[in-house]
């Protein structure tokens, strides 16, 4: 057990509260075990009807995995150590997306890569004016897991594959309006809110919450989705960067600055996770095929040195290898996403 997650069951309401506040709620591997021990336990428990998870103390609410464990384990053991973490966290997603009893998650604050994985399967997913979502991984060279392949490519027009190649953090409001989170509440409502979660009858959930929730503010995402669609529409990388080069609005050069400081690599990864992603129609395939994608991703040169320029050294100047789009071959993404041995392929618990 870990003291970075608190567990505890309220009224009848099991609780999962975050508690690495230095790090951001940042997941490590022995947090995903004492969630994933949690929610088999209250799975059968009768006295609990319903989840929460939510963060502790601190700025919150997850700001992704543990990458900083992740290149050390790429550096040090190529990428055993990691790939576990992967595997873990993984089951961990599939679980929650799974869970037979209604799950509430409070996304009051930065919620990126890890973040939007514990978050995502929710039933109920809050948001409010404190929510900064984003899946950035484009600019570590790692790609947007945790699901991400499943809830980005079934957002309105080409919100996802924006979201996934420039890694552009939205608002609360944006959450809302694209269906990452179901409510938006005052942050000051939280506190009510799981009161009530824990203590009235758990078909109330949605009820509370809409009596809580307020408008938010006009969504930005949502004001330009229509240049989203125009300028991120192919899945091929090429044609998006040459989509926005013939359009010399401020909008256009700023995104197109954007994908050219990303991994190429990671890039051409996430369209094809994405394009295959919405294919599928069971979640667990979806968590197998990212297992792969990252068990290959871990150990190429473009997550070591993403990890460096952005966490360790931050001089935010990676170099990518492969350098340009133009680089990353065909040959290359199909061995990402290739099966992997059978006895070495994702299962969920």
């Amino acid at each position: 057990m870990t003291d970075d997650v608190l567990i505890r069951v309220q009224g009848h309401a099991g609780f999962i509260s975050l508690n690495r506040p230095s790090a951001l709620h940042a997941l490590t591997l022995p947090m995903v075990h004492a969630m994933t021990e949690a929610l088999l336990a209250w799975r059968d428990d009768d006295a609990v009807k319903c989840v929460v998870i939510d963060h502790a103390d601190g700025r919150g609410f997850c700001a992704g995995g543990d990458i900083a464990f992740l290149r050390h384990s790429a550096i040090n053991d190529n990428g055993e150590s990691g790939r576990k973490f992967f595997h873990d966290e993984y089951q961990l997603n599939h679980l929650l997306f799974t869970y037979p009893k209604p799950v509430v998650a409070f996304m009051d604050g930065i919620t990126m890569g890890g973040g939007v994985g514990i978050s995502q399967p929710a039933r109920c997913r809050v948001a409010t004016e404190n929510t900064k979502f984003a899946m950035p991984e484009t600019g570590i060279g790692l790609f947007p897991d945790v699901g991400g392949g499943w809830y980005l490519s079934r957002l309105e027009g080409r919100a996802g594959q924006f979201l996934a190649l420039t890694g552009s953090r939205i608002a609360g409001s944006g959450c809302l309006a694209l269906g990452l989170a179901t409510h938006y509440l005052p942050s000051s409502a939280l506190a009510d809110a799981k009161m009530r979660i824990a203590s009235e009858d758990v078909e109330r959930i949605d009820g509370i919450l809409g009596t809580l929730s307020e408008t938010p503010p006009e969504s930005k995402i949502v004001e330009t989705l229509f240049l989203i669609n125009r300028h991120f529409g192919s899945d091929q990388f090429e044609d998006i960067l040459a989509s926005l080069e013939g359009d010399e609005s401020e909008w256009a050069m700023r995104e197109l600055a954007t994908l050219r400081s990303k991994s190429p690599q990671t890039c051409k990864v996430a369209l094809r996770q994405l394009a295959d992603s919405i294919a599928l129609a069971d979640f667990a395939d979806n968590m197998a095929m990212e297992y792969r994608i990252a068990s290959r991703v871990i150990v190429r040169p473009d997550f070591t040195e993403g990890v460096r320029a952005v966490i360790v050294d931050k001089d935010n100047a990676p170099k990518w290898d492969p350098a340009t789009a133009e680089d990353v071959t065909a040959d290359l993404i199909d061995a990402i996403f290739a099966p992997l041995p059978a006895q070495e392929e994702w299962k969920p618990l």
